[in-house]
């Protein structure tokens, strides 16, 4: 038990860094505990100081800003896990929901971490989970893939890796790529269903719900603005597959027809995940215990079948 390091929230003393999630439109879905953390922190790191400070004037917080966005350099990294093991409280915010899913603060979450600090959620809205939850596809598994290559030819690459997984698959996207990604999806996927929820808990929040060739077509007719996030129902919807039965095939063995541990592990490694995030996925996929898919991780690094994932 020595690798392992417990961290009790509720007991810490000194520098702590909070993780606050903040409205992803509408200003009442702002919880009290996140509005008492950020008026009694020492200081809040913020993706758009801008954008944070209008939220802050809303609720009569006072508390200093700090900008901490993609392009800070490693000095302003730095100058804040120096803070917070002087002792300092900071809370991290994204500029809309959870910070660090899909957000630059993921650095700074680590950093913390591997400086000993204690990290504290302070959980709030999601644009994953509220779109996922007013789908109408299974949300048990769901896979959240974020922002997809810029790239044509890379995203392509990304979304045939994707297609045989049976997850539901939800991206983040930027409203002026829309059409091309959906163009993308129908020529790699076929006609899935799927949903395009837009600008969600604000004024113009809207759902596309239906086929991918017709969402694409909707998108060239009527260009969306504003905040995207796409549900896309998983192979296992589609095409009936469904993982070999407990006591079945083995794990790393492929059985036509079947989706397998193997496969999936395979799929998600092509498509840029981690090994560490592939096996989680698979490990709640296919109801194994985490040891049992490092095992074939490990296997199938052994048989030299792992993709590696590149390098931005």
């Amino acid at each position: 038990m020595a690798d392992v390091h417990v961290q009790k929230s509720f007991a810490t003393t000194g520098g702590v860094l909070y993780v606050v999630g903040t409205p992803i439109g509408h200003l009442d879905d702002f919880t009290r505990r996140a509005q008492s953390v950020l008026a009694s922190v020492d200081l809040i790191a913020a993706e758009d100081t801008r954008v944070t400070r209008k939220l802050l004037q809303a609720y009569g917080i006072r508390t200093p800003l700090v900008s901490f966005h993609a392009h800070s350099g490693p000095g302003r990294l730095q100058a804040l896990v120096e803070r917070l093991v002087s002792g300092a409280s900071v809370a991290l915010v994204t500029d809309a929901g959870m910070p660090a899913i899909s957000d630059p603060g993921e650095a700074l979450v680590r950093a913390a971490i591997h400086a000993g600090i204690p990290v504290v959620p302070i959980p709030g809205p999601s644009a994953v989970i509220a779109a996922l939850s007013v789908s109408g596809l299974p949300a048990t598994p769901f896979l959240f893939v974020g922002f997809l290559p810029r790239r044509p030819a890379e995203r392509r690459e990304r979304l045939a890796a994707l297609k045989p997984l049976p997850f539901t698959l939800v991206f983040y996207e930027a409203p002026h790529r829309l059409s091309a990604t959906l163009r993308d999806l129908v020529d790699v996927f076929g006609p899935r269903s799927a949903v395009v929820a837009r600008e969600m808990t604000k004024r113009h929040e809207t759902f596309w719900r239906g086929k991918l060739p017709d969402l694409w077509a909707l998108a060239e007719k009527e260009p969306p603005r504003g905040e995207i996030t796409l549900v896309v129902e998983g192979a296992e919807a589609v095409d009936g597959r469904r993982a070999a039965p407990a006591g079945g095939a083995p794990a790393g063995e492929e059985s036509p027809g079947e989706e397998t541990p193997a496969g999936a592990l395979r799929a998600l490694l092509a498509a840029g995940f981690s090994g560490r995030d592939a096996a989680r996925a698979v490990a709640e996929r296919f109801g194994l215990s985490r040891r049992t898919v490092y095992r074939l991780l490990a296997d199938l690094d052994r048989a030299g079948a792992l993709i590696r994932e590149d390098e931005d």
